[in-house]
């Protein structure tokens, strides 16, 4: 199963070109299945530009999980700490496999509304018109 995650411009380049090997969350989807998350870069790209596979989603405190992934998280320890500011608890995604599609779809390819998800979405429907999903 996959998941779409819209994630801002630059950190999803970072994650495409390996720069970036943890995408941090504050929720987190709760189904054990899913194994793939899809990118969309949100505007001003506003496409899907790619996947990457993973094989684990670490939680603890923000100090925990900063310490554990700062050498490889693509972003500034300000941005992690204003961006986790009040929290009890962090997500980081382990990137592992990540695929650039070679043409970036349209959100409404597999969002027939063109809303962008604020935290995640699940994908259900990979039917043969989202060949690239399949």
């Amino acid at each position: 199963m996959k998941v779409l995650l819209s994630i801002k411009p630059e950190y999803a380049e970072k994650i495409l070109q390996g720069k970036k090997k943890y995408e941090f969350r504050k929720a987190i989807f709760k189904n054990p299945n899913v194994k793939t998350i899809v990118i969309y870069a949100t505007m001003p790209v506003g496409k899907i530009v790619g996947e990457f596979d993973f094989d684990e989603v670490l939680t603890d405190s923000p100090s925990a999980i900063w310490s554990e992934t700062r050498n490889f998280s693509g972003i500034s320890k300000s941005f992690f700490n204003s961006y986790f500011s009040g929290r009890k608890t962090a997500h980081a995604i382990k990137v592992r496999e990540v695929r650039r599609y070679e043409k970036p779809l349209p959100l409404t390819n597999l969002v027939p509304s063109g809303s962008a998800p604020q935290s995640y979405r699940y994908l259900y429907d990979l039917s043969p018109h989202h060949e690239v999903l399949a």
